[in-house]
């Protein structure tokens, strides 16, 4: 079980670094293509436009490929907001349960005057 706790705490850093060496093994297969002309690559525009080309070919891949990973850093994102917006309701009903004992001394003191 610790494995997987492991797992799911490392879920964006593993999405990441996994949608960075997609882009970079596409950026090498363009680059290569443009390597050997059989892409027509000129100048400084030509490897922009490689650039270009690496991630718009990288996006579906990544899509597609990383479906697992994504899923798993969504519910990694979704427990940590869930847990913040637990904190935040249970510190704001602490806050009124204070408030409202606060007004109920000031109430019972005034009805004693």
């Amino acid at each position: 079980m610790s494995s997987n706790v492991s797992n799911k705490s490392h879920a964006t850093l593993r999405y990441t670094s996994l949608r960075v060496s997609i882009f970079l093994g596409c950026l090498l297969v363009a680059l290569l293509l443009g390597h050997f002309q059989l892409i027509p690559v000129r100048g400084e525009l030509g490897v922009v436009f490689l650039f270009l080309l690496a991630a718009v070919v990288s996006a579906p891949l990544s899509y597609v490929l990383l479906s697992k990973q994504r899923d798993e850093m969504s519910a990694q994102i979704s427990g940590k907001v869930d847990g913040l917006r637990n904190r935040t309701a249970d510190r704001i009903a602490a806050q009124n349960a204070e408030e409202d004992a606060a007004d109920d001394a000031a109430r019972a003191a005034a009805a004693k005057s």
